[in-house]
């Protein structure tokens, strides 16, 4: 189909965006503003049309949960988390219940603040796992003719590592404030197909998805990075000893539990309500109309600057708040101007039907759109950010689907899972870069266990969004 000159002057700002984007030649936000800018200089749409998704309410939830994960970093909220699950009895000094319980708390304090906040303390909590192992050590072979006995294979600390950014990135998909890639494709999927996701339909999807990667994932590292031997030494006393030093409960640490359950009791509510009185109840259609996600992230964001933070302080002060990531905010706004405009401007369809030739009709062909956008996005994320990945490939799989008549839903939603993938390179998110910088990883060890959890959370992603397809439908 021809393109209309609005079209044509969109796609080549497309293409310039992505290239900026992958080879990272301006900071992501800074080209996500330029492609806005350049769009109405190049007289696409007018300047109001432009930036309104930088007004867009789930910019507001962007905010409200931000400064939530501000107060729970600031107060050690996170830390106290992390090390009671490693302070369980379960846990002990097993390795392999170890790396799991490692896995489990990266994956879930990812789940609701920044997935590279979460790598960055859970690194730092992992390097004195590992120190405190080799302080305990005694060393082989001290005296002579003294047996060596059994002892830890260094291969641990890799697996360990990749542990932690791999299940912050995975834990992401659990909640959709978990990443930004997540409210992108919700954004998308509510302003072109109608859709709203609630808070607690996304968590009935992303939790159980979250779940099958992250016991794949520790499975998976455990049997190429074992430890030699069955226990380590060490590993309980640090444990003990850092919960000791983490004391009684703050007042920072309460007001900022309070604010958090608030908010997340007002994402869960409407959900809680439809179930209990019925989807055609006017109560959760109200409570969703009045309290929406944004609106209730707000409310949370607010108490922080009203409830006590400890003498002469609230649980957050402005200072700290403004240490939030505007980077994304504005990265989302330009990225979702782009991804509208391509709709409006019809670039998006003739982009669809151009490429519906390349996927099997028939019965096949709905499991081979949804392969495919997974496949796409997966393998995008590898070399760009997932956020800027999201904004190019979640659009694109709508508009296949739509092209190709199958369902632009479960379509959006493969995308925007899988943008949060992407496990083989330092490069792919910020988690692996961290992990990376520690000196206990070597490249090729990323590369392999990376492909592996690519490929497993393809398939996983791709068979989930088939069965909520057909849900979803009835």
């Amino acid at each position: 189909m021809p393109l209309t000159p609005e079209a044509q002057s969109l796609a080549v700002i497309l293409v310039g965006v992505v290239v900026l984007w992958v080879t990272e030649a301006l900071p992501l936000p800074v080209t996500a503003l330029l492609g806005a800018v350049a769009c109405v200089v190049a007289g696409v749409a007018p300047a109001k049309e432009v930036f309104r998704p930088f007004s867009e309410p789930l910019v507001f939830l962007f905010l409200g949960s931000f400064m939530l994960a501000e107060a729970i970093r600031v107060h050690g909220l996170d830390r106290r988390l992390a090390f009671a699950v490693l302070g369980l009895p379960a846990v002990g000094e097993r390795p392999g219940r170890i790396l799991a319980a490692v896995a489990l708390v990266s994956a879930t304090i990812s789940a609701f603040i920044s997935n590279t906040a979460t790598t960055a303390m859970m690194a730092a909590i992992a390097a004195g796992i590992l120190a405190a192992i080799h302080d305990a050590s005694p060393p082989a072979g001290s005296r002579e003719g003294s047996p060596a006995g059994p002892k830890l294979d260094p291969r641990f600390a890799t697996g360990l590592m990749l542990a932690v950014a791999f299940a912050a990135s995975i834990g992401g998909l659990a909640t959709p404030i978990g990443t930004p890639p997540n409210l992108i494709g919700l954004a998308f999927i509510r302003n072109e197909l109608g859709v709203e996701v609630s808070f607690l339909a996304w968590c009935a999807i992303g939790v159980p998805v979250a779940a099958i990667l992250t016991l794949f994932a520790v499975l998976l590292l455990d049997w190429m990075f074992p430890a030699g031997v069955d226990r380590l030494p060490g590993v309980a006393e640090l444990v003990a000893r850092e919960q000791t030093g983490l004391g009684s409960w703050s007042r920072g640490q309460v007001s900022t539990a309070i604010a958090f359950g608030t908010t997340v009791a007002l994402w869960i509510v409407p959900g809680v309500l439809g179930l209990l009185l019925g989807a055609k109840h006017p109560l959760p259609a109200w409570f969703a109309a009045h309290v929406p996600e944004g609106v209730a992230a707000l409310v949370g964001a607010v108490l922080l600057f009203i409830l006590p933070g400890g003498p002469g302080r609230r649980a957050l002060e402005w200072e700290e708040a403004v240490r939030i990531d505007w980077g994304i905010i504005l990265l989302y706004g330009g990225g979702m101007a782009l991804g509208e405009l391509s709709f409006s401007t019809g670039l998006a369809e003739a982009l669809g039907k151009s490429l519906t030739g390349w996927l099997p009709t028939g019965p096949g062909g709905s499991v081979a759109l949804v392969a495919a956008a997974t496949l796409v996005a997966v393998v995008t994320s590898e070399f760009t950010s997932n956020t800027a990945s999201a904004n190019m490939v979640v659009p694109v799989a709508m508009a296949l689907a739509a092209a190709g008549g199958g369902d632009p839903l479960t379509a959006a939603l493969a995308a925007t899972f899988a943008a949060s993938l992407g496990f083989m390179m330092p490069v792919s998110t910020p988690c692996n870069a961290i992990v990376y910088g520690t000196g206990k990883i070597r490249l090729r060890d990323m590369i392999r266990s990376g492909a592996i959890l690519d490929v497993a959370g393809a398939v996983v992603i791709t068979l989930v969004m088939l069965v909520v397809g057909w849900v979803w439908t009835r």
